[in-house]
């Protein structure tokens, strides 16, 4: 757990309804790119994001610590049951699968030990697909992985009208999973790294 709270736009303690959501999904190279992307935004940045980091049980938590300690945002490792609220950052926590749950206008985490998907647990698919029927609410965000995790979860986000951001080759340390969605025909942008934050915010607005 993070041991200190930022400043963070109101939500009136019932989550963050009929907002947008940014989830990112990352594997090799990713705690890096996290780092980059999730520095980049501002304070009072006005929605939830949401993280699914390819990475075993006991590391994700000193992550989100980490990330907490040198982001504008609050960034914490998720619970189960947590409701999303803006300006958070919730990382999934390692072996556990993240699913957004979204009832009666709130918006809340669970966590799942269901058998890995293709080989992982958290899988970046299963976060993809529970968020995919909020449509145009969602932002979605592939990042440097080995691999195809998050394609099909992309796909169904993007028939919902969700909008999706890949990062490029160039800046990738293994360009698979965004390789995948973009050979897909799934990307609405394909950035460099340091650009992503930029285009997240641009994407929040639009």
């Amino acid at each position: 757990m993070t041991d200190s709270v930022k400043s963070r736009p109101a939500a009136g303690g019932r989550g963050a309804p009929r907002t947008r959501i940014v989830v990112i999904g990352s594997s090799t190279g990713g705690p890096q790119a996290l780092q980059t992307v999730i520095t980049g935004l501002p304070a009072h940045f006005p929605c939830p994001v949401v993280v699914v980091q390819h990475m075993p049980a006991g590391f994700t938590n000193a992550l989100a610590g980490r990330l907490h300690g040198v982001s504008r945002v609050n960034v914490k490792e998720a619970q189960d049951g947590e409701l999303l609220e803006p300006g958070c950052v919730y990382i999934a926590p390692g072996s556990y699968h993240l699913r957004i749950l979204h009832e009666s206008g709130v918006r809340r985490i669970a966590l799942s030990d269901e058998p890995p998907v293709g080989n992982h647990r958290p899988a970046v698919n299963v976060m993809y697909d529970s968020v995919a029927p909020l449509g145009r609410d969602v932002v979605a965000v592939i990042l440097t992985g080995m691999g195809s995790d998050g394609r099909e979860g992309m796909r169904k986000i993007k028939e919902n009208g969700g909008y999706c951001i890949a990062q490029d080759e160039a800046t990738c340390v293994v360009y698979g999973m965004p390789k995948s969605v973009v050979d897909a025909g799934l990307a609405d942008e394909i950035c460099p790294l340091p650009k992503i934050a930029g285009a997240i915010q641009a994407a929040v607005r639009r």
